[in-house]
């Protein structure tokens, strides 16, 4: 699958794996490594995530999440209490969602599916630009210090792929839900909503369980290897 793969576990696994799990290896290195691996989710691939929410919105006439001071890279202004403690529990979760008021748009249900698809298609292009710096940096020697950075980059990769590939379930708040809401009608979509906050009582019981580790990895899995795809054949000719 990697040039890694003979010496690490699959690190799509590995980002969805549950911080108990992680503590009851009582592997100190693995402790640590998932913890700050979570830190650079929350400060790093969340906040490029919802300024691309904004970024999109504003682009198809709607500048609320600008005018608010949310197309920004600051972490802060995007961290959700709830998504945050998911993100270190589960490896997944979400940020507060970027407000974006549908009227502004020539096309309210087309604007809203364009607006929630950047932040996931901003994960897929951090991921691919990831992937592509680590075959890059596996074309140097071989030594420990370059095998370790190929490693962070691979994992950036899986990390923003899973949480792409996360964010896309018709669930709320997730973007999955806004672009479901193009194809189901408003009167079913709106009853959908009512029961947002026990639909996410059932998320995070799924993910507390691991019940969805399996399906949201072989999904993973088949992302990374279409990102990796002309990053692997370039590998291939130079290597």
């Amino acid at each position: 699958m990697t040039v890694l793969s003979a010496q690490y576990t699959n690190l799509t696994e590995v980002a969805n794996m549950s911080l108990f799990s992680v503590f009851r290896s009582g592997d100190m290195i693995q402790i640590i490594s998932v913890v700050l691996s979570r830190i650079f989710i929350v400060f790093f691939c969340m906040p490029i995530h919802e300024c691309a929410h904004a970024w999109a919105a504003d682009k198809m006439g709607d500048h609320t999440a600008k005018n608010l001071g949310r197309m920004t890279l600051n972490p802060f202004s995007h961290l959700d209490l709830v998504g945050t403690i998911m993100i270190f529990l589960f490896g997944i979760g979400y940020a507060n969602p970027v407000p974006v008021n549908e009227r502004n748009f020539r096309n309210p249900k087309k604007g809203m599916a364009l607006t929630a698809l950047a932040g996931p298609a901003s994960n897929l292009f951090m991921g691919f630009v990831a992937v592509s710096i680590y075959y890059g940096v596996m074309l140097l020697p071989h030594t420990t210090a370059v095998t370790l950075i190929a490693f962070i980059f691979y994992y950036a990769a899986s990390v923003n792929v899973t949480l792409a590939v996360f964010n896309l379930l018709p669930i709320p708040p997730l973007d999955g839900s806004k672009v479901a809401a193009m194809i189901i009608p408003n009167k079913y979509y709106y009853k959908y909503l009512q029961y947002e906050r026990y639909i996410m009582i059932g998320l995070i019981v799924l993910l507390f369980t691991g019940i969805l580790n399996r399906p949201i990895g072989f999904i993973s899995d088949i992302m990374m290897w279409l990102i990796s795809f002309i990053p692997n054949l370039i590998y291939g000719i130079f290597a």
